[in-house]
């Protein structure tokens, strides 16, 4: 079962700002780029560290604890020390109104470095 979640304003959500919340205690981080917003699991795969605290351009966000690289619209891993990529979630926006799809039971994650 999945259901939709007001995540936030659209005027919240900044181009080139990541904004990180919690959604069912689950971290998510939400990026706009241009007309188009992601959601992704917040937490690097590698180390605990929350990937909206990071440096983001373009379409890519770099974890601020070692570096690893993720894609925020496929969440793939695009350089390492992390070895996988992130979860991404679906997004919809409704007048001024963010909504992120999180599933009703999430599985753990993995962390695995």
């Amino acid at each position: 079962m999945t259901d939709w979640c007001r995540a936030c304003a659209l005027s919240e959500l900044v181009e080139g700002e990541p904004l990180g919340l919690q959604i069912r205690d689950t971290p998510i981080g939400l990026y706009r780029i241009g007309d188009q917003c992601y959601a992704m699991h917040d937490v690097c795969t590698h180390a605990y560290a929350l990937l909206s605290s990071g440096f983001f351009e373009g379409e890519i966000v770099e974890c601020p604890l070692h570096a690893a690289q993720f894609s925020v619209v496929t969440g793939a891993c695009l350089s390492g020390p992390a070895s996988e990529g992130v979860a991404t979630y679906d997004v919809k926006v409704e007048g001024d109104d963010v909504f992120v799809r999180i599933p009703a039971a999430l599985p753990e994650p993995t962390g695995s470095g």
